[in-house]
């Protein structure tokens, strides 16, 4: 069968991998503290594969092309918006704020809205308490985060300041060895090496009260890329309709 019909069906998958994952990036455009995905492309190289008898280029090449090697998310800050509400925090930075799942597991978290547990614990809105482990009193008027994740409260009782506890960032060494899962929540690799850190020590950001990110996807580069995309894809699609007319004009010969 013509070569050329394989290098244009690869073509043609790479490109639409490419348009979902643009499409996927579009549509979480407003989904806080969403990081968007690129695809890396890798070229086939055409190459022979020989025996010890005899070599047929034209019956042992293997077509080249361009194929979707990897799917990687960019890490990149977005926007910080600020709401003013106190239970709403911010990573400023590269860091990421671990959770404690229900298996034990770690999960990192970029931040959002947080909630008090029945259990007493700050958590985030998905009820996952944070690493931390910070538990808030009752009667508290007013919750205060610092930069630094020194978390302080007014009590009812006695009007004073009391430290309740302190939330960390931990860094990742491999930013491709990370998973975005459901709900804002990123998994890290076994293989990934994970930093501990204060905020603002070690280059892990710092800790923003009364704000949250917005995704990280611009709309204009987004557009530029499916224009491209879209071409790609269309000059495989002319690639594969070459080359079946070239294979109707051959067989036409044969009768």
């Amino acid at each position: 069968m013509n070569g050329a019909f394989y290098v244009g069906a690869v073509g043609l998958e790479s490109q639409q991998q490419a348009l979902d994952t643009i499409a996927n990036n579009i549509a979480n455009l407003n989904t806080p503290t969403f990081k968007r995905s690129d695809v890396r492309f890798t070229e086939i190289m055409a190459s022979r594969l020989e025996d010890a008898v005899t070599v047929d280029v034209r019956q042992r090449a293997v077509p080249a092309g361009v194929i979707a090697d990897s799917e990687f998310m960019l890490l990149e800050q977005g926007d910080l918006r600020r709401t003013g509400r106190a239970l709403d925090i911010a990573v400023n930075g590269p860091g990421f704020i671990e959770l404690l799942g229900p298996g034990g597991q770690t999960y990192l978290w970029r931040g959002g809205t947080l909630k008090v547990t029945e259990e007493g614990l700050l958590a985030a809105s998905n009820n996952m308490p944070l690493r931390a482990m910070i538990n808030i009193p009752e009667n508290i008027t007013d919750l205060n985060i610092d930069s630094s994740g020194l978390v302080r409260a007014i009590t009812a009782d006695d009007k004073r300041e009391v430290e309740l506890g302190q939330i960390n960032l931990v860094k990742l060494t491999d930013s491709e060895g990370i998973e975005r899962l459901d709900g804002s929540l990123y998994l890290a690799s076994p293989d990934v090496r994970i930093r501990d850190a204060a905020p603002g020590e070690d280059g892990v950001g710092l800790i923003e009260q009364g704000a949250i990110e917005g995704s990280n996807v611009k709309l204009t580069e987004e557009m530029v890329q499916l224009t491209l995309v879209q071409r790609s894809f269309a000059a495989n699609a002319q690639v594969v309709q070459a080359a079946d007319q070239l294979m109707g004009i051959a067989n036409g010969l044969r009768r």
